[in-house]
């Protein structure tokens, strides 16, 4: 029995005859750029997640792109990220001839360390020998909320306050995902989404979206990403094509609907394994800097925890183990789908070596990119197939 590691054919079959309705009507209306579909999508998905604004665009590089062009980001401006995530985030900086500052995470949550921040912000984090940026060419922070748990943004918002920086919530992996009860890409002055196929709502092909918190940088996000232009054919600035089809968005319209019933699903998904690891007598939950031969570390909620009105999505089930590379091959030989997000961090990677980044410089990045793995998590995974999983990995550790 292999299992993947995502399986969208089971999810399509449940929601076939809706999908392919939507589809249908996009196909006869003939009009595929923007339109009712889109605009419908758009103000279903800014009611769902309580945005002041909501547009559709490209992709979720798309988004990060539109959020950093609507603050105006010029060549040689600073950006502060983390640099255990996807590269769109630093990337989307670069393009515009920024310079990312990647600050070392949280070793549980893997997202951007608040305390890290606040000793760069200080003037007193070791990082600043060799970016030393100048404070006023400090625009920005993006912080990532990665595998589906938001960053502890409380402290962030605060910090990025008192230093007169936008906040740009990079939330590509974490739609529906909550912090103290408010949601992934509400909190900063902008949220950036990916619906890659993968994603938990995933369009069939490249999508993403904008949420903003101001009615002026909204405008201005609205009119970037059309070519800056208003009317048409007018530019008074220079934009990207950068929009959201329709075809995507009644595919994202359908599947909105039901992803409250699948972030559930994968909430009671990643408790079983959970479970189902601490019965093997593998499980830790407790990460102090070591790692044991004979030990599955498994995902910590804490802000994603209900008890604190969080609520992690779950887009991936991420453990931590010594022999990573060891059981990847393990799981590769029994048919078990896996991945790893992400082997190298941002400020190992060759595209940023002239920064002068060391490995050094971000130690528990460094680190998780040695010992993480995602295992299969999807709505529709079954007991039995996360039994599997959990034997297998038991079998190796022991």
């Amino acid at each position: 029995m292999s299992i993947p590691l995502l399986d969208l054919n089971r999810q399509y079959e449940k929601i076939k005859p809706e999908i392919n309705e939507e589809i249908q009507k996009v196909l006869e209306s003939q009009y595929f750029i923007m339109g009712d579909t889109v605009r419908d999508f758009e103000e279903e998905i800014r009611e769902y997640i309580a945005a002041n604004f909501a547009y559709g665009c490209a992709s979720g590089s798309d988004a990060l792109l539109l959020a950093l062009m609507t603050i105006d980001l010029q060549p040689g401006d600073y950006v502060i990220t983390s640099p255990f995530t996807f590269f769109a985030t630093g990337g989307a900086i670069s393009r515009l001839g920024g310079i990312p500052i990647f600050l070392d995470i949280d070793p549980e949550t893997y997202n951007l360390d608040p305390e890290q921040l606040q000793l760069f912000l200080e003037g007193e984090h070791p990082i600043h020998a060799h970016t030393n940026p100048p404070k006023e060419k400090i625009k920005a922070v993006i912080p990532v909320h990665l595998y589906g748990q938001m960053a502890d943004m409380d402290p962030i918002m605060e910090l990025a306050k008192a230093h007169d920086l936008y906040v740009i919530e990079d939330a590509a992996q974490s739609i529906g995902a909550k912090y103290k009860g408010r949601s992934a890409g509400t909190i900063g002055d902008f949220g950036c989404f990916s619906f890659f196929p993968s994603k938990n709502l995933g369009a069939y092909g490249d999508a993403g979206l904008i949420t903003v918190a101001d009615e002026q940088l909204a405008d201005k996000a609205n009119i970037l990403r059309l070519h800056g232009a208003r009317p048409k054919y007018h530019h008074k600035i220079v934009g990207i094509n950068s929009r959201l089809d329709a075809l995507q968005a009644a595919v994202l319209s359908v599947k909105l609907k039901y992803l409250d019933e699948w972030s559930e699903s994968r909430r009671e998904i990643a408790q079983r394994y959970n479970s189902l690891f601490e019965e093997a007598g593998v499980a830790e939950t407790n990460y102090d800097g070591t790692v044991e031969d004979n030990k599955v570390y498994l995902p910590v909620e804490r802000e994603g925890a209900p008890e604190q009105d969080g609520r992690h999505i779950y887009h991936q089930y991420t453990i931590r183990l010594k022999d990573r590379d060891g059981l990847q091959e393990k799981l590769k030989a029994k048919g078990i789908g896996n991945s790893i997000y992400y082997p190298v961090s941002l400020h190992e990677q060759e595209c940023f070596a002239d920064i002068g980044y060391k490995s050094e410089d971000c130690p528990l990045s460094h680190q998780a990119s040695k010992q993480l793995i995602s295992l299969p998590i999807f709505p529709e995974l079954t007991k039995e197939e996360q039994t599997k999983v959990v034997d297998v990995i038991s079998e190796y550790l022991k």
